[in-house]
C-alpha cells in the first residue's frame, strides 16, 4: 500500500490530451491518482534572465507561471482547462501559446478526500506565491482552508511529504520548504492560515467595512493594538486582500480599497504581494503619497495602515500636515490601523498620550477595538517572554529559566563569537535568514562618506561590520538587480552587514544577534537607556508638544528600539553588550 504521495510527472507535449489517461494507468498509484481527489500542477517557463555577477560571468535562470488546482476527475478538469483556452484570455491561454513545453504534474494519496486536497492546494498556492522565480503568481489565488475533517492530522506530514518530492524533482520552482518559510513574502502573505483571534479580528473588520459602505457612514476607525510579533501584518494583507478581491465580485457597488505603510522594506513587501497576487501596485503606497493623492472630497472607502505607529504626528519634509492619522480617517470611510506604542523610534513619530488616546476612545466608541496578544512570531515560552519584558521595559535582569519550547537564548562574551554563530546558523538551510542587528550607537550619514573607514558601520575595538546597504552601494547597476525585490535580511551578502530598526522593524528572523550598544548599560542592579551615547538624531533630539513645552524622549526611544531588535528572532536571541557591567550581568544574573 501507499504511505507516500504519488507524484506524476508528464510534458504536456501534442499528444498530451489523448494519452493523458493512459500515461497516468502505466504509472505506479494510478488508482489514487485516477480514482481519488488529487490535486494538479500546470506550469510553464514564461521568461529568461541573464544577469553578469561581479566577476563578469553571465548567468541564465529561468521563470515560470504556475496553476494550481484540485478536481475529483484529473483527466476531465485537464481537458475543461484545454477547451476553455481555446476561447479565453486568462491563464490557460497560455498552455496553447507559450513557445516552451508545459509541464503536468498531478498528486494523488490514498488519505485524499475533498477537504484535504482543498488544503493542499491552498498551502501550494501559499509557497508557490512566495517563490522568488515564479514571475507574476500562482494563477489560482483563491484562498480555501477547511476546517476539521479526517485525517487532517496527517496533512502536515503529507505536505511536507509532498513539497519533498517536487523540491527533488525540479528544485527551481520548488526550493527547499525552509526558502519558502525563510521568506519575508512568505511571512506576509494573505494566504496564510489565520489564528483564531485573528480570524475574528479579519471577520469584525470586513463586517465594519460593509457596514459602513453599505450605508455610507465616514470616520470609522478601527483601531488594532498588539506588540511586535502578534500577527498585525498579515491580519493587514488578509483582510485587505479578501476585501480587494470581494470588490471584484461585486457588482451593485465597488469598494475602493488601499494600503498604506511608513516603512521602506515593508513597502517593498507589499508591493510585491500586491504584483503577484494582481491586486493593483497603486493600491498600496506610503501615507503621505496617499494623503497628497486623495481629497477629502472624494473619500476612499477603506484605508489599511500597517505598522500606524510610524505614522507622523508632525510635519516633515513631503508632509506638511499635523498627523498622518487624522489625514488618513479624514479621506477614508473606514480606517483600519495596526498600533504598536512600543514601536514608536524617532520625536516625529511620538504620541502624546491624551492625543493617543482621543484615537483608542473614538474606535471603543464605534465598538471597533481589538487587542492581539498572541505571541505568533517567537517560538518561545511565557517565561522566556516575561523574561524579555522585564529585561526592556522593566529595567531588571533575573535568572533565565531554559525555554520549554527550544527558544535559544545566548549572550557572548566579544562580537567576534556572536559573529561567527549567526554566520553558521546562516548557512543552514533552516536558519538561512539568521542575521546581525544593532542599536543605533555609530556613526551613518547618507550625505557623505566616512573619512577613516571605505563603509559607515559598528567598531568595536578591532572588530568591525558595515551598516546595511553599506556593501551594495558600490556594487554595479547589474549587481543591484538581483537583489531590487528583495528585503535587506534576505540579499545573501547581508550576512557580512549589520541590521538597524529601520531595515528590521516588521520582520522576522530565524535567529537574532544583537549588540546592544553603549546607550544600553547596567547600573546600580537596572538597565538604564543613556541617549547621550546614541547616533540618531531622529530619537535624541527634542520634540515640541501641543502645549509649546520641549520635551526629549531619548530614553523612550532607546528602550522601543531594544524593544524590536530583541524581538525578530523566531528561533533564538544571541546578546553581545558593549557595556562591561551589562554584559557581566547576563552571564552572572541571567546565567546565558
Amino acid at each position: 500500500m501507499h504511505t507516500q504521495p504519488i507524484i506524476f510527472t508528464t510534458q504536456e507535449d501534442n499528444k498530451f490530451l489523448s494519452e493523458l489517461k493512459q500515461r497516468i494507468e502505466s504509472s505506479d498509484g494510478a488508482t489514487y491518482l485516477l480514482n481519488y481527489p488529487t490535486v494538479y500542477i500546470h506550469y510553464w517557463v514564461s521568461n529568461t534572465v541573464k544577469i553578469t555577477d561581479g566577476n563578469g560571468a553571465e548567468h541564465t535562470y529561468n521563470q515560470y507561471d504556475v496553476y494550481v488546482g484540485e478536481s475529483n476527475d484529473v483527466v476531465n478538469r485537464t481537458r475543461q482547462h484545454y477547451e476553455t483556452a481555446r476561447n479565453s484570455n486568462e491563464w490557460q491561454h497560455h498552455l496553447l501559446t507559450t513557445k516552451n513545453t508545459p509541464v503536468f504534474i498531478a498528486i494523488g494519496h490514498k488519505h485524499f478526500n475533498k477537504s484535504f486536497t482543498l488544503d493542499i492546494e491552498n498551502k501550494l498556492i501559499e509557497y508557490i506565491s512566495s517563490v522568488p522565480r515564479v514571475l507574476n503568481k500562482c494563477h489560482n489565488d483563491r484562498p480555501n482552508p477547511q476546517n476539521q475533517y479526517y485525517p487532517d492530522c496527517e496533512f502536515s506530514d503529507v505536505f511536507k511529504q509532498v513539497w519533498g518530492k517536487l523540491h527533488k524533482n525540479q528544485a527551481a520552482l520548488f526550493p527547499a520548504e525552509s526558502v519558502i518559510l525563510n521568506s519575508n513574502i512568505f511571512k506576509a502573505s494573505p494566504l496564510k492560515r489565520l489564528s483564531d483571534q485573528q480570524l475574528d479580528a479579519k471577520a469584525t473588520i470586513i463586517s465594519k467595512v460593509l457596514s459602513a459602505v453599505n450605508r455610507k457612514v465616514d470616520g470609522q476607525l478601527v483601531f488594532v493594538q498588539g506588540e511586535a510579533g502578534t500577527g498585525k501584518t498579515v491580519l493587514t494583507t488578509s483582510t485587505f486582500y479578501e476585501i480587494v478581491k470581494m470588490a471584484e465580485n461585486m457588482t451593485s457597488q465597488k469598494i475602493d480599497c488601499h494600503l498604506v505603510v511608513n516603512h521602506e522594506q515593508q513597502l517593498l513587501i507589499f508591493k510585491e504581494l500586491a504584483r503577484r497576487l494582481d491586486l493593483g501596485i497603486d493600491l498600496v503606497s506610503k501615507p503621505t503619497s496617499f494623503i497628497n493623492n486623495i481629497s477629502e472630497a472624494h473619500k476612499v472607502d477603506v484605508c489599511f495602515v500597517d505598522e500606524g505607529h510610524l505614522l507622523l504626528t508632525q510635519g516633515k519634509m513631503s508632509y506638511q500636515g499635523k498627523n498622518q492619522l487624522q489625514d488618513i480617517i479624514n479621506r477614508s470611510r473606514v480606517t483600519v490601523v495596526m498600533f504598536d506604542e512600543y514601536q514608536v523610534l524617532t520625536t516625529e513619530e511620538y504620541w502624546e498620550n491624551s492625543l493617543l488616546q482621543n484615537f483608542i476612545q473614538l474606535s471603543r466608541q464605534q465598538n471597533n477595538y481589538i487587542s492581539l496578544n498572541n505571541q505568533l512570531r517567537m517560538n518561545c515560552s511565557q517565561a522566556t517572554q516575561d523574561w524579555l519584558n522585564n529585561f526592556i521595559l522593566n529595567r531588571t535582569i533575573f535568572p533565565f529559566t531554559k525555554d520549554a519550547n527550544g527558544y535559544d537564548v545566548r549572550s557572548f562574551d566579544s562580537p567576534q563569537e556572536l559573529q561567527r554563530s549567526i554566520e553558521r546558523l546562516s548557512q543552514q538551510e533552516e536558519s538561512r535568514l539568521s542575521r546581525i542587528v544593532a542599536s543605533y550607537d555609530w556613526e551613518y550619514s547618507d550625505n557623505h562618506r566616512p573619512t577613516s573607514n571605505n563603509y559607515w558601520g559598528v567598531s568595536i575595538n578591532d572588530w568591525f561590520l558595515p551598516w546595511n546597504y553599506e556593501i551594495s552601494k558600490k556594487w554595479t547597476r547589474s549587481q543591484k538587480r538581483k537583489i531590487n525585490n528583495l528585503a535587506w535580511a534576505e540579499q545573501p551578502h547581508t550576512i557580512g552587514e549589520v541590521g538597524s530598526t529601520f531595515t528590521i522593524q516588521g520582520f522576522d528572523l530565524s535567529y537574532v544577534g544583537v549588540i546592544l550598544g553603549p546607550s544600553v548599560q547596567f547600573r546600580n542592579g537596572h538597565i538604564q537607556y543613556d541617549p547621550t551615547f546614541s547616533k540618531n538624531g531622529r530619537a535624541t533630539r527634542q520634540r515640541t508638544l501641543s502645549d509649546g513645552s520641549h520635551h526629549s524622549f531619548g530614553d523612550l526611544f532607546i528602550r522601543n528600539e531594544v524593544k524590536v531588535l530583541m524581538t525578530r528572532g523566531v528561533k533564538g536571541l544571541y546578546i553581545y553588550a558593549v557595556d562591561d557591567e551589562l554584559r557581566k550581568a547576563l552571564k552572572e544574573i541571567a546565567h546565558i
